[in-house]
């Protein structure tokens, strides 16, 4: 392939490539040629003979029709038009119209990593990726921490309203009155830190009733010490921790009793385009760990609650998209404005390390 220069960086691109997104979940994938949207780009994935998943490009180098119209044929992708063949590594191993193979007859393949029940794809230079920076989940094959079946929407905006959404403790108050919301949603001040990878912002609200989503899961009854904290990851990770403590008890600079109910909640954000994401999640709990209703309930619940989330950003990004007098930003934005700056800092090196 001398001649031709494989590159990996689209200078135009507004997203940050040299990471890890979540594709798929993995129980939805099979040996069948399927297509995604990552970042503008269509994806053609699905599992070799190993059941190992593979992402090429979705698109046969001749005429550009997607491969995944095409078939798959012993871990080869048979191009629908002219029959161009692929390997798992996007080489032309097959061209059935030419006395040779041309030069220039590959697609760009991917690497993917299936972890934690999802396909993770690296979007930027291979040589870069290592799976060792996916995201930790502390716990997760723990048996004695419950898993939810967890889920994915599709939403009409763009993926930074849902990061701005995950750093706002704040609107839960009116979102989700009959699910996350509870007194001081409304009114207690923010804690904000600033990370390598993001920001965090949290804050302790004391003797008060827990919200209904978590009132019948809590080892205990009464009043609550709840802490909301809410970390935004580059480039769009949201990790929501939930902790309840009988009333007095909570606090930073306490150590929590042994029936603190905790909850986890993680957000995968995939931006499709600059319109669309994919919106991933899962949560994590450490009481009635095995008791499938339980976890029903917890799923259903995060779901309704998403829900909610989708309606209110979908309505945001139309405004946004077409405003005729300037949007304003509120104190509880700071958290957000915050990611959205070190976001833009780290995809402006990016493309400049790439010129």
């Amino acid at each position: 392939m001398a001649g031709y220069t494989r590159q990996f960086i689209n200078p135009q691109s507004t997203f940050l490539e040299n990471a890890w997104y979540v594709i798929a979940p993995g129980p939805q994938l099979g040996e069948d040629l399927a297509s995604y949207r990552v970042l503008g780009e269509d994806i053609l994935l699905y599992r070799d003979s190993n059941g190992a998943p593979v992402a090429l490009e979705d698109a046969c180098p001749h005429r550009k029709l997607p491969l995944s119209m095409g078939k798959l044929i012993d871990d080869v992708v048979h191009c629908g038009y002219h029959g161009l063949q692929f390997d798992i590594h996007g080489n032309c191993i097959g061209a059935p119209t030419q006395c040779k193979i041309p030069a220039n007859a590959w697609v760009r393949s991917y690497p993917v990593v299936e972890k934690y029940r999802l396909i993770w794809i690296w979007m930027g230079d291979p040589q870069l990726a290592d799976s060792a920076d996916i995201l930790p989940v502390a716990d997760y094959d723990d048996p004695a921490w419950g898993l939810t079946d967890g889920g994915v929407l599709e939403c009409n905006c763009h993926y930074l309203y849902l990061i701005d959404n995950l750093l706002d403790p704040s609107h839960v108050a009116w979102v989700h009155q009959s699910s996350f919301a509870s007194a001081g949603t409304d009114a207690v001040p923010l804690e904000m830190e600033e990370t390598d990878s993001g920001v965090v912002v949290s804050r302790w609200i004391r003797d008060i009733d827990p919200p209904p989503y978590y009132a019948e899961m809590l080892p205990f009854a009464g009043k609550v010490d709840r802490l909301q904290y809410y970390a935004a990851l580059m480039p769009s990770i949201a990790v929501n921790m939930s902790t309840y403590t009988r009333a007095g008890h909570g606090g930073n600079d306490r150590e929590l009793p042994d029936d603190t109910y905790r909850m986890r909640s993680y957000h995968l954000i995939t931006p499709v385009d600059e319109n669309t994401t994919r919106y991933h999640w899962f949560q994590h709990y450490n009481t009635n760990t095995t008791d499938a209703a339980v976890r029903k309930r917890l799923n259903d619940g995060a779901r309704g609650a998403f829900e909610e989330d989708r309606a209110v950003l979908e309505a945001v990004h139309r405004g946004m998209s077409n405003m005729r007098s300037p949007n304003l930003d509120l104190r509880l934005d700071i958290g957000s404005r915050l990611f959205r700056k070190k976001l833009a800092a780290r995809i402006k090196a990016e493309k400049s390390a790439a010129a």
